[in-house]
């Protein structure tokens, strides 16, 4: 007797609006599920990919809004700073805007599956933390399925049984768009001003942060951060069981570093000192929230702390990407703000340091208090001026070089001359004026240390 198909959305109008990496996957699986499937994106090219693909084209913009929900990329505005004229309509219509998440959610209970759905978010280390917890879920034989802001999009995922695991990146434009999405262990690791341009203000950020918490029950799990004022401040919002993490201070009934030992009121759980993908405070608050969420899973802290050393670490969050003559190169194109960058600097006594690009409001001025640690600075990009100014004000040698291609050949030569034992590249900035992305820059630096001249090597 066959198994009959699996149809979650059987007879569901869904319009796909957005067909970039996490939309046309989406389109294709929801069809699968027995959707009826309408694709639109502003690119002619984008609707031509899903045209050949059998998908239907169609601009919900137009005409009456005649779908049941609006699957919206998570990269297009719904509200500000303008929205898009599909989810005006939408809106207009009545009709639920959602991301690929909630979906996922809806077809594994559908399936009726019991698999467990964890959360993590915050400004910075999102990415990290999702990964981390992932390996230290396989490492120690769990069933997991890694993806959400990170890596593969939702609805390219498997549907897990009663015992698996999503462990899944959220960010704040994801939770915006979140209905019934119920995370049995949710992760808030810190908050700090970012796309302000998206949610209105700093209020609006993290109301749409904090929704990770929305539909727990008294029975689910909360993470919170406790090493910035804003985090601390959502514990009056969380329904759930709420345990504390910190990467530096002392946390009853819950989890914190301590040095590089992380411990819970029973002792110590593990030696970050044994992790060396791990550096820094941020990263030992980022290794305090996934222990929090492995004990509560029921793994061992003994599979924590293998875990822990095992954990290779994230491409463009501080990887170490080379070590020549003593000097340690390290790719953090990742921070892409300076809250982010203050993370990477914190975690080493002196560096020469690349930065530049697209500068966020503020620019560097909130690395201040770090500025003793930089030997010299090679700025890069739209901004390398404005950045400029800052660090002359402060007194901080630095040069303007334009280009990571100028800019790490030079570095080199200044670190081996005995200036700083690490060359960083964490740019404080954004990268869409010199590439498509954190990630080609971050290549572009591996490349460009793996590539030194014997001159200067």
């Amino acid at each position: 007797m066959s198994t009959p198909p699996f149809l979650p959305f059987a007879g569901a109008r869904i319009a796909v609006v957005g067909l970039g990496r996490a939309g046309l996957p989406a389109a294709y699986r929801l069809r699968d599920w027995g959707a009826e499937v309408a694709c639109w994106d502003d690119r002619p090219e984008g609707r031509m990919q899903a045209e050949t693909a059998g998908l239907a084209v169609a601009n919900p913009a137009e005409g009456r809004f005649r779908w049941d929900m609006l699957l919206l990329s998570p990269g297009i505005p719904h509200l500000l700073p303008k929205a898009h004229p599909a989810a005006a309509a939408a809106r207009a219509a009545g009709v639920p805007i959602l991301c690929d998440v909630e979906l996922l959610y809806l077809a594994v209970r559908a399936q009726g599956s019991r698999a467990r759905f964890l959360g993590i978010t915050g400004t910075n280390g999102k990415s990290t933390t999702t990964a981390l917890l992932h390996h230290l879920l396989t490492a120690a034989g769990r069933v997991s399925e890694v993806g959400g802001n990170l890596g593969p999009a939702a609805l390219g995922l498997n549907i897990l049984g009663d015992e698996g695991i999503y462990t899944l990146e959220m960010s704040s434009y994801m939770l915006d768009r979140i209905a019934t999405l119920r995370f049995d262990a949710a992760v808030m690791l810190n908050l700090s001003p970012d796309h302000l341009d998206r949610h209105g203000d700093m209020a609006g950020y993290a109301a749409a942060k904090a929704r990770i918490f929305a539909n727990q029950l008294p029975a689910d799990l909360a993470v919170l951060g406790q090493d910035d004022a804003p985090t601390r401040a959502l514990a009056g919002q969380i329904r759930a069981r709420l345990v504390p993490v910190s990467g530096e201070h002392p946390q009853p009934g819950g989890i914190w570093a301590e040095g590089r030992h992380l411990r819970a009121a029973g002792g110590i759980i593990a030696d970050l000192g044994a992790a060396p993908a791990l550096p820094g405070i941020h990263n030992a608050q980022n290794a305090a929230a996934a222990a929090a969420v492995a004990l509560d899973l029921g793994l061992s802290e003994a599979d924590i702390a293998a875990g822990l050393a095992s954990y290779p670490g994230l491409p463009h969050r501080q990887e170490r990407v080379g070590e020549r003559r003593g000097v340690l190169f390290v790719n953090d194109s990742k921070a892409t703000n300076a809250d982010s960058a203050a993370r990477a600097l914190a975690s080493y006594d002196r560096v020469v340091w690349i930065a530049g690009g697209e500068a966020k409001e503020g620019g560097i001025a909130p690395l201040a208090p770090l500025f003793p640690r930089i030997a010299h600075a090679l700025l890069i990009g739209r901004d390398a001026p404005v950045l400029a100014a800052t660090l002359r004000a402060a007194g901080i040698s630095h040069e303007v070089v334009g280009t990571l291609e100028a800019a790490v050949p030079a570095a080199a030569r200044i670190a081996f001359g005995g200036a700083a034992p690490v060359v960083l590249l964490s740019p404080a900035c954004a990268s869409w004026d010199q590439f498509t992305g954190y990630d080609q820059r971050g290549d572009r630096f591996r490349a460009l240390v793996g590539a030194l001249g014997q001159e200067i090597a």
